[in-house]
C-alpha cells in the first residue's frame, strides 16, 4: 500500500508527502505517471504561475512541476505550446484534461480536493471569497502595470498614477474587510489560507517590492502571507533565478 495517502474525492488516492520514487515498484512508478502537472513561468516574474501553485504548495497536494522560461524564443514556445494552445502560463495537466487560467486551476484543484478547503464551507463566505478572487483576476490593470512582479527589483518607492493608488486602495480595503469579517477564525483571508489568499499573493509582493504604504491591519495581513512556508519556497527560486527578461525590469 502506498505510505500517508488520502482520497482525492473522486476515488483516486494521492500522496500527502514528499515523492520519492523507489525505482524498483512499479505501482507507485505508474502512480507518479499520472500526477498533476502545472506548468509555469519564471518565479521572478510570473505571478499567474505563482497563484495556483501556492494554491497547490501550501496545501501539500502532490504535483509536478514543469517550467517553461518565458520570452526565451520560439523552442520554449513551441514546448509550452505542447501543453496548452493558448500559448500561455499557468497550465495544470491532470491525465487528458487541461487547464490554463490561474482562477480556473484554482476551481478544479478545490473540486478534486475538497478536503483542502480552498473555498469556506459557508455559501455566503465562500460568495464572498470568489467575488473578491474575480476582482483580483479581472481587475486592478494600473496596479499591475506600474508595479509589475520582479522579486529580484530593489526595494524603493516610485511615483503611481491616480488609477494605480486606487487600486492599491481598493485592495486594502477588501483585505481589511475580509480580516475584521473573519479575523478570529485564522490569519488568513478568510481563516485559514485558501484560494482568495493564493489570488492575492503577488500583491504582497508588489505592495512589498515598491514599498507601498499600507494600514496597520494590512501590514499584519502581508506579515502572515510572507511568513507562509510555500510563500517562501517560491519566493527563494525565484530570487536563485539569473534570466533577466527587459520587459519586465520597470523602474
Amino acid at each position: 500500500m502506498l505510505p500517508c495517502m488520502f482520497n482525492r474525492g473522486n476515488g483516486a488516492m494521492v500522496l500527502n508527502a514528499s515523492r520519492a520514487l523507489w525505482q524498483d515498484d512499479n505501482s507507485i512508478r505508474d502512480f507518479f505517471e499520472m500526477a498533476l502537472k502545472l506548468v509555469i513561468g519564471n518565479k521572478n516574474y510570473s505571478s499567474w504561475s505563482m497563484r495556483p501553485w501556492l494554491a497547490l504548495r501550501a496545501n501539500n497536494i502532490p504535483f509536478d512541476e514543469v517550467f517553461i522560461p518565458l520570452y526565451t524564443g520560439d523552442a520554449d514556445k513551441e514546448r509550452l505550446l505542447s501543453f496548452t494552445h493558448s500559448g500561455k502560463v499557468p497550465a495544470l495537466i491532470d491525465g487528458d484534461v487541461t487547464i490554463w487560467d490561474s482562477l480556473a486551476i484554482i476551481e478544479y484543484v478545490a473540486e478534486g480536493f475538497p478536503q483542502a478547503m480552498l473555498w469556506p464551507e459557508d455559501r455566503a463566505r465562500r460568495a464572498h471569497a470568489r467575488s473578491i478572487s474575480a476582482e483580483m483576476h479581472s481587475g486592478f490593470a494600473a496596479l499591475r502595470n506600474e508595479c509589475g512582479m520582479n522579486l529580484h527589483r530593489p526595494v524603493r518607492a516610485i511615483a503611481l498614477s491616480d488609477d494605480a493608488r486606487a487600486n492599491i486602495a481598493r485592495v486594502q480595503q477588501i483585505w481589511i474587510e475580509c480580516r475584521e469579517r473573519y479575523g478570529k477564525c485564522g490569519p488568513f483571508l478568510f481563516g485559514s489560507f485558501g484560494g482568495a489568499d493564493a489570488m492575492f499573493a503577488p500583491v504582497v509582493h508588489r505592495f512589498r517590492t515598491y514599498a507601498i504604504p499600507v494600514a496597520p491591519e494590512v501590514q499584519a495581513y502581508m506579515d502572515t502571507m510572507m511568513s507562509l512556508p510555500a510563500l517562501q519556497e517560491w519566493t527563494s527560486a525565484g530570487l536563485a533565478e539569473t534570466l533577466v527578461i527587459e520587459k519586465f525590469e520597470t523602474a
